[in-house]
């Protein structure tokens, strides 16, 4: 056994879920290399910061998370700091010239030289001279979880074909490129050998599968496999798109006993005029119509979208339109994103004539709005009796666990507050009574493991 010390590394994981799944893969190269995690940054001799590009906000924060690392560099046991991800690939000019405090740049076909990266081996890494990624990792990618260990992501696509027009993401995520179902599976299988029960299925356009390897299954056949996987307990996914939402496709989903009753649909926003700008197309009617097909196919289950407010040229009456179809969808989960004037999309060219308080106001109405839908919702769920996974002691009180109901995806959605009954270890499905409601959350008492 060798005595060279391990390096003591580490990681700030940025943005989405599919970013968190290139962290985990950059883990995974590292423990193959031997390396000791560390959860206080202070006590890091190196750091890597995986960055997130998708808009200003997000870009802001992945600067802080330099800038506040190359600071521990100054003052503290730091003494290399590796920065990784979308912002890399998109602007790796600008951050060679701007972050000088950086030794080593990954972009998103480089992820497995983080360990040459860690060691320094070479003094300065440079991103790919390809503007836009074509990596897309497998089922013999090491990769290290760092999500609890009864849950993980798998991305099954990387990439997008669409050209919405507030979305840079094909820029330097690349095109559309599905992995095998094979190799999903063996993933899938992998992952359960490991003690996963729940596994959420990611990707830009995940309704899309296959479509561009030519498998006429897509994301049914896909699906239809991994229901096969006798471990697993509940499979989610998310981001559906809705021109590529087909029949088949709900009924394969409702009718899967693994794959939960839960619709993630993107919808951006309902007025035509808006959608036509953004290149997205339907309307508010289309969109009704499609939540429709699946509440009728799974009328237990819950539907989730994220909007958009503030796109350029959105009036007030376009606006009161979104507001009125979001009362008339009544979504179980809702995100609204005020929109950002981004460089390299359709949408750049237009004016960014709405206002930043204005974006902001319709933001804060929109989710008004939806709060008394999700209150009504949530309420008429009181005395059910469901199965919930249980995940742990509440973050601010021992007193009180924390798990969740299939319709309730990690980190995004509400959870179930377990307040009564007998306590049972994190990673457990419990038979829950659903008692009380607490603002986006429900109440529950434990009444036996599941």
């Amino acid at each position: 056994m060798s005595d060279t010390p391990k390096t003591r590394v580490g990681v700030v994981s940025l943005g989405c879920a599919k970013n968190l799944v290139d962290t985990e893969v950059m883990l995974g190269h590292l423990d193959a290399e031997g390396a000791e995690f560390v959860t206080d940054p202070e006590q890091a001799e190196v750091l890597l910061v995986n960055t997130c590009a998708f808009i200003g906000e997000a870009r802001e924060e992945s600067v802080r998370a330099i800038l506040d690392a190359a600071e521990l560099k100054r003052t503290g046991k730091l003494r290399r700091l590796v920065v990784a991800g979308c912002m890399v690939q998109r602007y790796r000019d600008e951050l060679r010239e701007s972050l000088p405090e950086v030794d080593a740049f990954l972009g998103l076909d480089e992820l497995h030289r983080v360990g040459a990266a860690v060691k320094s081996d070479l003094p300065l890494f440079t991103a790919s001279a390809a503007p836009a990624s074509t990596y897309l990792y497998g089922a013999e990618t090491p990769r290290r979880l760092s999500t609890p260990p009864w849950s993980a992501y798998v991305k099954i696509a990387e990439g997008c074909d669409h050209t919405c027009t507030f979305c840079a993401i094909p820029a330097f995520r690349g095109t559309f490129r599905s992995r095998t179902p094979d190799s999903l599976v063996t993933e899938a299988q992998a992952l359960a050998r490991r003690g996963v029960r729940e596994i959420n299925l990611i990707a830009q356009d995940s309704s899309h599968y296959g479509r561009d390897r030519g498998d006429r299954e897509g994301l049914a056949g896909l699906l239809r496999r991994l229901d096969a996987v006798p471990e697993l307990r509940w499979i989610r996914v998310h981001y559906l798109y809705p021109n590529t939402v087909t029949s088949e496709l709900i009924e394969t989903m409702a009718t899967l006993p693994r794959v939960v009753d839960y619709v993630d649909l993107p919808l951006q926003h309902a007025h035509p005029h808006v959608l036509s700008r953004m290149r997205r197309g339907g309307s508010a009617e289309s969109h009704l119509k499609l939540l429709a097909r699946f509440r009728a196919a799974m009328p237990q289950g819950a539907l989730r979208t994220t909007l958009i407010v503030g796109f350029p040229g959105e009036s007030e009456a376009e606006f009161e339109a979104l507001l009125d179809f979001v009362q008339e969808a009544r979504l179980d989960h809702l995100g609204v994103f005020a929109y950002s004037h981004e460089e390299g999309t359709g949408a750049h060219a237009l004016p960014d004539d709405v206002p930043e308080a204005v974006k902001r106001e319709r933001r804060s109405r929109l989710l008004a709005s939806q709060q008394e839908i999700v209150d009504a919702r949530l309420r008429s769920r009181v005395g059910e009796r469901a199965e919930v996974l249980v995940e742990g002691a509440h973050p601010e009180t021992e007193h009180l666990l924390v798990g969740r109901l299939a319709t309730q995806a990690p980190d995004v959605d509400g959870t179930v507050l377990l307040n009564d009954g007998p306590p049972l270890p994190p990673g457990t499905f419990a038979r829950v009574e659903l008692t009380d409601v607490a603002g986006y959350d429900l109440v529950g008492t434990i009444l036996h493991a599941a």
